[in-house]
This record gives structure tokens, C-alpha cells and sequence, in this order.
């Protein structure tokens, strides 16, 4: 019989993986430089919280070729950014909107989605039990689907699935 060793001890090895990965994203954030000229852009805020962040994507056709934000915030709502480039950058743009899908999916049920390099991702899955910070994990994946759709400036206050 195998065990998984982060989970044999309870969650608690677990929590501080997840805690880690995030505090890693957080203070190193991944594609944090500025596109020299994105396709599209968007802006998002948590208004209650106060996070903010610039989104810019250079689409290559239907490929998300590079990504990059810049925000302020809490560790929560800029980690998730930063993972979500990191998901995000490379793949389709229907891809990218499967993941956005996906991540909202994990937030509202709590349940972790099995999508090929969501790994990281996961880490957020305890946000999923304290519904003021799921808008501030939220808000990276609303502003791509912004970006996406044209650009101008999502907020997390227009999705009432979560107040």
C-alpha cells in the first residue's frame, strides 16, 4: 500500500506546501515585466479589498504567445496572477478560458480540477473556504477573461455568485 506523505500526516505538511507556493509566487512573481506590444489588455479591482492589477496579453493568433500583469495587493490575489501566467502563457485561447472556467469551478465547489499543469494552481484550493478571498483570487482570471473579450476593466463586485 502507497501513501501520499503530505497527506499521511494530516493536512498540515500539505498546508505548508500550499502556504510555500504561494508565498513563492508572491514574492517572486512570475512574467511581471511589461509586453513591449500587447494584443490586449484589461484592468481589474477588488474594490472591497482593494487589489488591483494590469493585465497584458500578446496573442500569436489563437496562442496566448506572452503575458504579463502588474498589480498591487494581497499575497493571495497576486500569486494567483502570477500562476495563472504562468498557466496561461503558451496555450490556446480556448485553453486559457477552460483553465478560467476551471479555476471559478475550484473556488465555488472545492473541490481541485484535474487540468494538465494546474499544479501549482491548486495551492489556492483552501481559498475556496473563506469567500471574501476568493474574489481576490479570482480577480487575475476575470481580468484575462476581460483581456480576452476585448480589454476594459473587470470587478470581482459584478460576479454575485460570490458575495
Amino acid at each position: 500500500m502507497t501513501s501520499d506523505p503530505l497527506k499521511a500526516s494530516g493536512s498540515g505538511l500539505l498546508d505548508d506546501l500550499y502556504r510555500e507556493i504561494i508565498l513563492d509566487h508572491y514574492r517572486r512573481p512570475r512574467n511581471h515585466d511589461p509586453l513591449q506590444s500587447p494584443t490586449c489588455s484589461a484592468d481589474g479591482a477588488n474594490p472591497l479589498c482593494g487589489d488591483t492589477i494590469h493585465l497584458e496579453v500578446d496573442l500569436d493568433g489563437r496562442t496566448i504567445g506572452d503575458i504579463a500583469f502588474a498589480g498591487s495587493g494581497c499575497s493571495i490575489s497576486q500569486a494567483s496572477a502570477s500562476m495563472m501566467t504562468e498557466y496561461v502563457k503558451g496555450r490556446s485561447v480556448d485553453d486559457a478560458r477552460r483553465g478560467a472556467e476551471a479555476f471559478q469551478l475550484m473556488m465555488t465547489s472545492g473541490e481541485p480540477q484535474s487540468l494538465e499543469g494546474f499544479d501549482d494552481i491548486d495551492a489556492l484550493l483552501g481559498v475556496a473556504k473563506f469567500p471574501a478571498r476568493v474574489k481576490c483570487a479570482s480577480l487575475a482570471w476575470k481580468t484575462l477573461e476581460q483581456a480576452l473579450e476585448g480589454g476594459g476593466t473587470a470587478s470581482t463586485e459584478k460576479d454575485a455568485s460570490h458575495d
